[in-house]
């Protein structure tokens, strides 16, 4: 099973250990690719503050964050697993899973990144700035320059297994899967239920679906689930005490929609 995962978009500071080793990195097909990313935000980072605070979406408040990206290739690294934070890394508490649960972690999940394109956790990175919704001055938008080279590299990585896809929009924008590897796709959104004047209202709660999908991965890993498609992925939720409504694709080649129905709000 490949779990695919957006990132967070705070981030742990990075240690003072060694710096990046880009050759380093999972899936060395993306390291092309990675190094112009990475040339040209360090260069618009060093070049002009304000112009890479505008290009990045960050507030004043966060001018620091620039200072961090010029820094990239000296900085101290640590896991993705430990740079990543946020609602669902909280959730996920990768630090706190078990043995066995963690080197299932280490196999099958993959955050994707406006910077990196896919990580896995165990991957050192430093910390930094770069969302996949950027525009880059030359590269352009990083999701439309993550498509052209991530098929391959993610094909390979998809294997003949599951593929658990809980990645935001912005991030699924980078790689879309197809023909078999879709089929054997599944998408997750978690909707709140409740009843309003005796009707059944559902809704997305951004920060209640972030927290529900860390611990629906956190809960297949612990119980060391390998489910091998969609169908059964479904099965193995509801064993796991989740309301899961599943909606087969209509045409093969395409991914299942899984629907998480929570009730409570925490």
């Amino acid at each position: 099973m490949l779990v695919l995962l957006p990132p967070s978009e705070g981030k742990a500071a990075s240690d003072r250990g060694a710096p990046l080793k880009a050759e380093s990195l999972s899936l060395p097909g993306l390291a092309q690719a990675r190094a112009a990313v990475l040339d040209e935000l360090v260069e618009l980072c060093v070049a002009d503050e304000d112009k890479a605070r505008d290009v990045l979406g960050l507030s004043e408040g966060l001018r620091g964050e620039v200072a961090k990206n010029v820094e990239l290739r000296t900085a101290g690294t640590r896991p993705a697993g430990e740079i990543y934070t946020g609602v669902l890394y909280d959730a996920l508490g990768l630090a706190t899973l078990d043995a066995p649960a963690k080197r299932r972690a280490a196999k099958s999940l993959l955050v994707f990144s406006g910077l990196w394109g896919a990580v896995r956790t165990g991957d050192r990175i430093p910390s930094y700035r770069c969302s996949m919704g950027v525009k880059l001055p030359g590269l352009g938008a990083l999701g439309a320059y993550w498509r052209t080279v991530m098929d391959p590299v993610m094909t390979e990585a998809a294997g003949t297994g599951l593929v658990l896809d809980l990645r935001s929009s912005a991030y699924a924008a980078a790689w879309k899967p197809r023909g078999a590897v879709a089929g054997r796709t599944a998408t997750v959104r978690v909707l709140h239920s409740q009843i309003v004047d005796g009707v059944e209202k559902r809704s997305v709660v951004s920060h209640f679906n972030k927290a529900t999908k860390g611990r629906l991965v956190r809960d297949l890993l612990t119980a060391g689930a390998a489910p091998a498609e969609p169908a059964e992925l479904v099965e193995t939720l509801r064993g796991l005490g989740y309301a899961v409504e599943a909606e087969a694709p209509a045409k093969p080649g395409r991914a299942w929609s899984l629907d998480v129905i929570v009730t409570q709000i925490h």
